[in-house]
């Protein structure tokens, strides 16, 4: 399967049906971490419950509209970052990603994320990358900071989350941005 490498002991990875065990542990064992930012948590209670969801993303990938991958960090899952969709029309996309929690503090997700914005503008050749993040999720949010994003605004109730909506933070950046960036 499909293997990015980002730097020695951390690559992407097109997940497959037989990734669904590691994928569901590492979850499990992050459940309460999880489910304060992500919705889709409670709803991947089995193994099982992922084999469906792993063939949608590689049908995404397939059907040229994104991809979502796994994060290989010294051999292990430990996370996913992903291009939610590729708007061809308009040439944008979204990026979304999660970690675990014992694995955060590490660089990890920054550097997954800055080769998605490199792939997005330099492979894909479009014009604008957005992240959503919600507005209480530092950790989240220092991504998009770190990395030179532009924040928008808020968008309040943006997401609701099992009892209750939470407000998100929209950062974006432009090509144009990003080769001022690479110059500099």
């Amino acid at each position: 399967m499909f293997i990015f490498p980002i730097e020695e002991g951390l690559s992407l990875k097109l997940l497959e049906k037989r990734d669904a065990p590691q994928l569901f542990a590492l979850v499990d064992g992050s459940r309460p971490y999880l489910r304060e930012w992500l919705p889709w948590v409670d709803n991947m209670k089995t193994e099982e419950d992922y084999e469906p969801v792993i063939d949608m993303w590689l049908k995404q990938y397939a059907e040229d509209n994104g991809f979502q991958a796994g994060i290989l960090y010294e051999g292990k899952i430990v996370g996913m970052v992903g291009f939610h969709y590729i708007d061809h029309a308009s040439k944008k996309t979204s990026i979304g990603y999660w970690l675990a929690e014992k694995y955060q503090g590490k660089g990890i997700m920054t550097k997954a994320v800055e080769v998605l914005v490199d792939y997005a503008f330099n492979t894909f050749h479009l014009n604008r990358v957005e992240i959503q993040c919600g507005t209480e999720n530092r950790k989240s949010v220092a991504i998009p900071e770190r990395l030179g994003f532009v924040k928008e605004g808020t968008i309040r109730d943006a997401e609701y989350l099992y009892d209750h909506y939470h407000d998100c933070y929209l950062y974006s950046m432009l090509k144009r941005d990003y080769k001022k960036m690479q110059r500099s």
